[in-house]
């Protein structure tokens, strides 16, 4: 990766990050939650800030389930969407004053359902007379201050990202997103706001932008050797004495990059993924971090800055607009200066109101035109499909991908000199509730299938990094002593895997011993009707995430690439089926795996 590692190596040991946080988070004392700078006297100017922020809205404007094709509804009573949003901002702005408001966001912006994906591929707003993003039509009539990179702003290129941020009102920030040559900044690093204040200096509120050094890995194919990622730490360390130089009386940072210290691709990268909380520990002078990326609520976290003392406050709403973080940040004027006297953070729902008829108008036509695109009939099924219990049984529906991938790569690869070698695939159940009906078969359905934008690389594996490969995908099961209860709903996740980071692979048969600790638990490991040769090479057709070291798997990142494309895995399904017409099972299933106990299966 082409950055300058010297310069950025220096506190970047993802090693004991979890044991530095947990010190850092404890409840602050009174003085330290109450006090940030000096007591003022009798009398004082006083000064009264409302940071909003929004992160993750992963495309979500409407409080619709364009996979579903229905209102959005969960078990937990959660609305969705910009348009909810815009009414709750409103009402913040309405009671604080829209001149002492900033709305912000931390990123993952114009990737995430089927509105975004429309806009990037099927009617792009990189075309020549091209429409403008929906989520830039949205953000700039809510009235966004600026915005964090995400990472998932790279899922179609800098081409579609540099297009959305020139339709943008607001600027998009990342101060370590650099150029790969000069490692100075390819986006704006921070903006810098002024609030006027009656009978007294204006209130300068400086806000710094980070972004996920992850990018690096999980868009290689569109960033190496234009763009670098280095860590959160080390470029907050670089830039907020900066903005305390040019008079920022308030630093806030907006984070695409959670508070866990933790790193989901191992030690790929010696860049922490989830370092907010390390940010707010190690560098002075940051009043409130608006967290994004790891997809969690959390109202108000203080960390105490090793350095100063002082607390700082994080929060992080919950994605896809369906939470506001609220930071209200009082000053006071003394000394010729403002400092921060408190900071305190809460998040609002947003089932707790209406959709903004403003924004819902604005967009009601892009809005038809997707829900029309995904409702194309493409094919007819034979049977009901579903994920239900795909988890923990080899199911049809995710056989599906993995015959697609398979043949996809196979037509790829024909008349070159890796045709021989045998093509296996991985897919993973990324939803407990898709579902493809029996009868006619939509986008819509192949879509809710695959979520994800992940695009097809085909990588080079023998036998025994296969079964490593293997091993470590078991790992999502918890151990189950052989006569215990199975209870399906504690079977997974172990160690809080999610999901999408438990894989199967097709064109080999073997079992999962659920008894044994992990590491030890493939067995009767075949391919072609035999033991499995360890020194036998194939052809693994992989997720472009996974390809480049997502989940941290073993091997298949660093494994030599014989071929990518930039088109959508859930276009190929699409392809697919639109080809066969009809979708039997017949045509693509077949069980590879089982759970076992002690050579027992489970069901």
């Amino acid at each position: 990766m082409p950055l300058n590692r010297r310069k950025f190596l220096k506190k970047s040991a993802v090693t004991g990050a979890g044991v530095a946080i947990a010190g850092a988070v404890a409840a602050p004392s009174a003085q330290a939650a109450a006090g940030q700078g000096a007591r003022p006297g009798r009398g004082a100017k006083r000064y009264a800030l409302t940071v909003m922020g929004t992160t993750d809205l992963h495309g979500h404007v409407f409080n619709w389930d364009y996979f579903k094709d229905a209102e959005y509804k969960d078990a937990a009573g959660n609305a969705q969407g910009l348009a909810r949003i815009s009414t709750l901002v409103n009402r913040i702005r309405a009671e604080k004053g829209r001149e002492n408001t900033l709305l912000l966001d931390a990123g993952d912006t114009i990737q995430g359902t089927p509105l975004t994906y429309y806009y990037a591929k099927v009617d792009p707003i990189t075309a020549v007379g091209g429409p403008v993003h929906p989520m830039a039509q949205a953000m700039n009539a809510i009235g966004y201050d600026a915005a964090a990179l995400g990472n998932h702003e790279f899922n179609y290129g800098i081409e579609t990202l540099r297009k959305f941020e020139s339709q943008l009102r607001f600027p998009l920030l990342g101060a370590n997103a650099v150029d790969a040559k000069t490692l100075r900044p390819a986006f704006a690093p921070y903006v810098m706001k002024t609030f006027c204040v009656k009978g007294a200096p204006p209130v300068k509120v400086a806000v710094l932008g980070l972004t996920n050094p992850g990018i690096a890995i999980w868009d290689k194919a569109y960033v190496q050797g234009k763009l670098a990622f280095p860590g959160l730490e080390e470029q907050a360390a670089k830039w907020v004495p900066r903005l305390k130089s040019l008079g920022a009386d308030v630093v806030i940072v907006s984070a695409h990059s959670g508070s866990s210290g933790t790193s989901s691709y191992g030690d790929q990268l010696p860049y922490v993924e989830n370092s907010a909380a390390l940010v707010a520990q190690q560098v002075p002078d940051i009043d409130a971090i608006l967290v994004g990326h790891a997809h969690v609520e959390i109202p108000e976290l203080r960390v105490v800055n090793a350095k100063s003392g002082k607390t700082v406050v994080l929060s992080e709403p919950l994605a896809y607009a369906e939470r506001l973080s609220v930071f209200d940040v009082e000053l006071v004027f003394g000394k010729g200066r403002w400092s921060v006297e408190s900071v305190s953070s809460r998040v609002l729902n947003s089932n707790t109101v209406a959709d903004d008829p403003k924004i819902t108008k604005l967009l009601s036509d892009e809005h038809a035109k997707v829900v029309g695109y995904v409702n194309q009939v493409v094919g007819t099924a034979t049977e009901t499909l579903t994920t239900v219990e795909a988890r923990y049984k080899d199911a049809p529906i995710i056989d599906l991908i993995t015959k697609v991938q398979e043949d996809v790569v196979k037509a790829a690869l024909a008349g070159t000199s890796y045709a021989s070698l045998p093509v296996i695939a991985q897919a993973s159940p990324f939803s407990r509730t898709s579902e493809i009906p029996a009868g006619q078969v939509t986008i819509r359905d192949l879509s809710g299938l695959y979520v994800y934008d992940n695009t097809l690389v085909a990588k080079l594996l023998t036998g025994a990094q296969v079964r490593a490969y293997l091993e470590y995908s078991a790992e999502y099961f918890v151990q189950t002593a052989v006569g215990a209860v199975v209870d399906v709903e504690k079977l997974t996740n172990a160690n809080n895997r999610p999901d999408y980071n438990y894989d199967y692979v097709s064109g080999l048969s073997y079992d999962i011993d659920i008894a044994r600790a992990a590491g030890s638990r493939i067995r009767n490991l075949t391919f072609g009707g035999v033991a499995l040769d360890d020194a036998q090479q194939f052809v693994l057709a992989v997720n472009n995430y996974r390809a480049n070291g997502g989940g941290a798997f073993p091997y298949v990142a660093s494994a030599q690439e014989l071929w990518s494309e930039s088109t959508e895995i859930r276009t190929r399904i699409s392809e697919w089926v639109t080809a066969k017409g009809v979708l039997d099972p017949k045509d693509f299933a077949s069980v590879d795996w089982k759970l076992t106990r002690d050579g027992t299966p489970v069901f």
